[in-house]
């Protein structure tokens, strides 16, 4: 049977579906007998989180002091910070380890547990044998297993964790610059602006996450094109093989050149497109990487230079512009790896699908399931997906 080229499905199903048959399947792993295993690393994330960002909050004020006793020239007060912050190094770097291991312990897990679900699933009652005989967006399941599963199970509990770090950090910060920035004269009017470093980072931020959601919004549709592309050139190499090692036919390796030349030029071509659309997404991330620092001392400045701000007070609320905005910035970062994590479960939910379609209840096996393939099975291929 010739590979199914990519996107040729008749009728693809939709993102809603799709997610909710991922859902179904992986969420079996917070639930169940062992589950409580699971449950205790996600708090033990959740303390080590709260952890880190007392420690930050620690090294926020660090800063003050420290660039207010170079401001004052005071020695004594240097060498006291200095000495403080190997405490709060050494917490920070072992609380970024334990939270490494904890992350990705729990990632192993879930990997482990859905990739065990899912080849279960494929190769139980022959699904595998009949599967190649049906339509749809299935082609490849091996590799959809062994890396979309990867993919589909590592990037959520990434992007659970950045969310809650970033909600954690807004708030925690945000006080940080309401109380070190206060309100900003309006000339001799004798108006304020109260809290204007709250209001500048939330205006910043706010522009730079529509500018990345309009730049990037056909990265989802860009890395689901690319697997599929990549999909479909390894089902032509093993449909290659497979014709190889039968007896030879006329014009045959002609036609498999041919074939396989044409998938990899889809690659190529899809690796390109997904090329300039991450070039345009990291021209906006690393301008604002270069830019957000920038920002937050321009903007404490006009305080300091009239003498209502010291240095101490512009760094740290410059940090806490930095911390803020990159709170703030969680989609702008996180957007590329939800594209990816969308594009994997849809792959993997697409295997779930069509696996689901081979059990459907008065499904006919054989000629039922290869029509619309595009030719009439052989008797040895009737005789793979006939029942005992």
């Amino acid at each position: 049977m010739s590979p199914e080229a990519p996107g040729s499905e008749a009728s693809a199903p939709g993102q809603k579906r799709l997610l909710e048959r991922f859902w179904r399947s992986a969420s079996g792993f917070w639930r169940g007998r062992s589950s409580w295993r699971v449950w205790l690393l996600v708090v033990l994330m959740i303390a080590v989180m709260l952890l880190q960002l007392f420690t930050l909050y620690g090294l926020n004020y660090w800063n003050r002091y420290f660039f207010d006793a170079i401001e004052r020239k005071d020695g004594e007060q240097l060498w006291r910070q200095a000495v403080l912050f190997v405490p709060l190094g050494a917490g920070s770097l072992a609380l970024a380890v334990i939270s490494v291991w904890a992350r990705m312990t729990t990632q192993r897990r879930w990997r482990a547990w859905l990739s065990a679900h899912l080849y279960d699933y494929w190769l139980d009652r022959d699904r595998h044998r009949q599967l190649r005989f049906m339509r749809g967006d299935h082609q490849g399941p091996e590799y959809r297993i062994a890396e979309d599963a990867r993919v589909a199970t590592d990037l959520p509990i990434d992007l659970v964790l950045g969310l809650f770090s970033s909600c954690l950090t807004a708030i925690t910060f945000i006080g940080v610059l309401w109380g070190v920035g206060g309100a900003l004269p309006l000339g001799a009017s004798g108006l304020t602006l109260p809290g204007y470093l709250v209001m500048a980072v939330v205006l910043y931020s706010f522009a730079l996450t529509v500018t990345m959601m309009i730049i990037g919004r056909h990265l989802t549709k860009v890395i689901t094109e690319n697997k599929r592309a990549e999909a479909h050139l390894r089902s032509v190499g093993a449909h290659l093989r497979q014709t190889g090692e039968a007896p030879a036919q006329p014009d045959a390796a002609g036609g498999g050149r041919r074939a396989i030349g044409a998938a990899l030029d889809d690659v190529i071509r899809r690796w390109r497109a997904y090329c300039w659309q991450l070039m345009r997404m990291t021209l906006v991330t690393h301008t604002n990487g270069l830019l957000t620092p920038i920002v937050g001392l321009l903007l404490c400045m006009p305080k300091y230079l009239t003498g209502a701000m010291t240095l101490g007070q512009a760094v740290q609320a410059a940090a806490a512009f930095v911390m803020v905005q990159g709170a703030f910035n969680w989609i702008t970062d996180s957007y590329g790896h939800l594209a990816e994590w969308t594009a994997s479960a849809n792959r993997v939910a697409s295997l779930l699908l069509a696996l689901d379609e081979v059990d459907r209840p008065g499904q006919a096996p054989g000629i039922h399931l290869i029509a619309g393939a595009g030719r009439k099975p052989s008797a040895a291929e009737l005789r793979q997906v006939a029942p005992e």
